[in-house]
């Protein structure tokens, strides 16, 4: 096939493309026409279908995605907000931390073990362009029925794939979820955290700035893997009726990755880049668009240097591929000599590939023919924005209450009891976690199944972060505003009852078809929830994902809005943990019950989901959040009430010491298998009880007083649950599921 270039482009006017094999639609495929005045390349074609699509140019949530940056509140902490690879705060010491939580759901679903390894290299990458180390992970994890034949290829596939590549990388997995849902069947949600530190003075940007630059590609060889991967893969639903795009998933090699991280460090240390920017979703497509776009507006490329592993590839496929462990540089001409001195040292391969210009057009070459010649903002940022019809779905007019009576009698209650914590949902998830490295590097402080992650900054103050991610997909299904306010306080409450200040925001927004006014509305409600919660907190969103387009053809995910909050602690040795560690401690609960149990897991393992989520109380949140972190050196444990309630509290904090408990209930149903947010349960020293009584009135928050810690057994009333007999429940759930 003769090469494409501008100029036969100019001449052939009437060619017929491939737009809508690549997803474009016809009105999009004439703006671009409009645009460029003329018909696009099959490179150019290839360069706006992957940056135009869903997943990398957000053109459905846009319009609703600003509400962010409109209502943002003001805070000294933010260093770097939406817009680049991931936001940044500031810490104190010096230092500054950057996070934030991405999706990989559908090529995991495809290639379980790659798509999962590949979506924790493609999270790490942008944490490191940010000019941090990265310095831990976590995965909040989404399947179908435990037992479904499927969640049994895709489970292990995908910790497999988190494991190994995590573990070859030396980042610790500190945490994240793993939750069970019909809906999620054939639409797992692999959605990847990542959490790195610099000093402020380390912070990198993706900007293409300064005349005469040199545009470095280096890493690892391009290859066939991932063409139109992510980009095209995430832009579409799942459809047994029609043929799906399902291209090859990106093959990930952590190894690369490992010495790729160091080679970057290095070469920040020696402060040798202008700009830089990982190869992503849309490959080298995105990466020079980007960072075109965000400098100067003029980049020439010659797409011949770019090292191939497979000579075979297009033009088109080179600019398409999403080959993992790539980054692109912008390196000024005093300092290549340095800079690829550096990359010979780590043995990675660097190459230069072409340099910024003056002017407004980003023109790449192939083999000195132009095949591309465009606005690079017309590609990576000016994209189609599209206000998708919202109406509110049917089924929220046909819910029910909760019609399931709570048991009365104690051996009923017990059932219950033992049947919950032994749901997939709430049971221990060990046998996923003991195949990730908790420990590695020496500063993880707390880790799964604790109810933040926290990770030590510096050794010598103990300075350290922590982080947790959370969301009720139920509670969002029933109100997504009130769903992603709920996840937002629920966050902050795991970020303090470990001892750390909630101080940013990050979510990964996993929805339905955006082409579905019903999702639309779910989303669009979400995000003002969020929003809103986000300001009356005072914490900035600092970035994050939309993952559009899990659904099998009309069956949509519950709405998901996974919402990750950093926390930051001056002294990580004071820590609390959400184990029982003496006997003879006094129990309280902080917060009061309520008796909705909708979206509950109790009410789920009864088949039902009810009609209500609870109301937010986000005035009351914050008025615990301060008790929480004026109190905290009065506590032995802190454990937050969310899923599974208070029985799946107390089960994980008698068995994490085998130390047991006798409690008393008023309506002990009740208040074992309640969800209602708002509430901690802790532990004290009965000399220190009046001052957490004082304390409570002081922040006006209820208090109960439910018992003492001791003993071999779980005593709630005259219920008696030896330890040995809670934890065979507790603990036997996920071996038997998946050996």
């Amino acid at each position: 096939m003769s090469l494409d270039t501008v100029k036969v482009a100019s001449e052939s006017p009437n060619t017929v493309q491939p737009y809508k094999e690549l997803g474009l639609k016809e009105d999009e495929y004439q703006r671009i026409k409009n645009i460029l005045g003329r018909r696009p390349t099959s490179s150019e074609l290839a360069m706006y279908s992957v940056m135009w699509s869903e997943h990398c140019s957000y053109k459905s949530s846009k319009v609703h995605l600003k509400q962010f940056g409109e209502k943002a509140p003001k805070s000294d902490a933010l260093l770097v907000g939406i817009g680049e690879n991931a936001g940044v705060v500031d810490i104190g010491q010096g230092y500054a931390v950057t996070f934030k939580v991405e999706s990989h759901n559908h090529p995991s679903f495809v290639e379980p073990y790659q798509g999962a390894a590949t979506g924790v290299g493609g999270i790490v990458r942008d944490i490191l362009t940010m000019g941090a180390r990265p310095i831990a992970v976590m995965d909040p994890l989404r399947f179908g029925k435990a037992d479904a034949p499927d969640t049994r290829r895709v489970l292990p596939g995908v910790v497999a794939g988190i494991g190994g590549y995590g573990n070859c990388l030396g980042l610790p997995n500190i945490g994240g979820e793993i939750v069970f849902d019909e809906t999620y069947a054939g639409n797992p949600l692999v959605n990847a955290l990542c959490v790195g530190v610099m000093r402020h003075e380390d912070i990198k940007l993706a900007k293409a700035h300064g005349v005469g630059n040199l545009v470095v590609l280096f890493g690892a060889k391009t290859g066939g893997d991932g063409i139109g991967g992510v980009s095209v893969l995430a832009s579409e639903t799942f459809n047994d009726a029609k043929p799906t795009k399902r291209p090859s998933v990106q093959v990930g090699d952590p190894f690369a990755e490992k010495v790729l991280i160091e080679c970057c460090l290095e070469i920040f240390k020696a402060d040798l880049v202008v700009g830089i920017q990982d190869l992503g979703g849309a490959g080298l497509s995105c990466a020079t668009s980007e960072l075109a776009s965000a400098g100067s507006g003029g980049m020439n490329i010659q797409l011949e240097k770019v090292p191939l592993r497979d000579p075979s590839l297009s033009p088109e496929e080179i600019l398409m591929s999403e080959s993992q462990e790539r980054m692109c540089a912008i390196v000024e001409p005093s300092k290549i000599d340095h800079f690829l001195k550096i990359c010979k040292k780590w043995d990675v391969t660097a190459t230069v590939i072409g340099e910024v210009t003056n002017g407004e057009r980003l023109n790449i070459t192939w083999k000195g023919e132009l095949i591309v010649d465009v606005p690079p903002r017309t590609v990576a940022h000016e994209g189609p924005v599209y206000n998708r019809p919202i109406a509110k779905p049917e089924y929220l007019n046909n819910l029910k209450p909760v019609s399931a009576k709570l048991p009365e009698s104690d051996s009923d209650i017990k059932r219950d009891f033992l049947e919950l914590i032994a749901s997939p949902n709430i049971a221990d998830k060990s046998w996923v976690t003991s195949q990730y490295d908790k420990y590695v590097q020496g500063n993880t402080v707390l880790a799964y199944p604790e109810d933040s992650g926290v990770i030590r900054i510096d050794d010598k103050t103990n300075l350290g972060v922590a982080i947790s991610t959370d969301a009720n997909a139920r509670w969002s299904y029933l109100n997504p505003y009130e769903g992603a306010k709920l996840a937002l306080a629920e966050s902050c409450r795991n970020i303090a009852t470990t001892g750390a200040k909630p101080l940013a925001v990050t979510n990964c927004l996993n929805f339905g078809s955006p082409e579905d006014p019903g999702v639309m509305w779910q989303f669009s409600e979400t995000v003002r929830g969020l929003a809103d919660a986000c300001l009356e907190l005072g914490l900035p969103v600092t970035g994050g994902n939309v993952s559009f387009y899990n659904q099998t053809g009309e069956v949509a995910i519950l709405p998901t809005p996974v919402i990750g909050v950093l926390g930051v602690t001056q002294d990580v040795s004071k820590r609390t943990p959400i184990g029982f560690n003496k006997h003879d401690l006094d129990i309280f609960i902080f917060g009061k019950t309520d008796t909705n149990l909708s979206g509950s897991e109790w009410a789920h393992l009864k088949g039902e989901i009810g009609d209500a989520a609870p109301k937010s109380d986000l005035e009351l949140e914050s008025r615990l959040v301060k008790l929480l972190l004026e109190s905290q050196s009065l506590f032995e444990s802190a454990h937050d009430l969310s899923n599974g309630g208070l029985a799946a509290s107390l089960t994980e904090s008698v068995l994490a010491k085998q130390i047991g408990a006798e409690i008393k209930l008023n309506e002990a149903a009740l208040n074992l298998f309640s969800e209602t947010p708002g509430r901690v349960l802790i532990t004290v020293d009965p000399k220190n009880s009046k001052l957490i009584h004082d304390l409570a009135d002081k922040y006006q928050i209820e208090i109960t007083t439910l018992g003492k810690t001791g003993g071999s057994a779980l005593k709630i009333n005259e219920i008696y649950i030896p330890l040995q007999e809670l934890s065979d429940a507790f603990t036997q759930t996920f071996p038997k599921l998946f050996g």
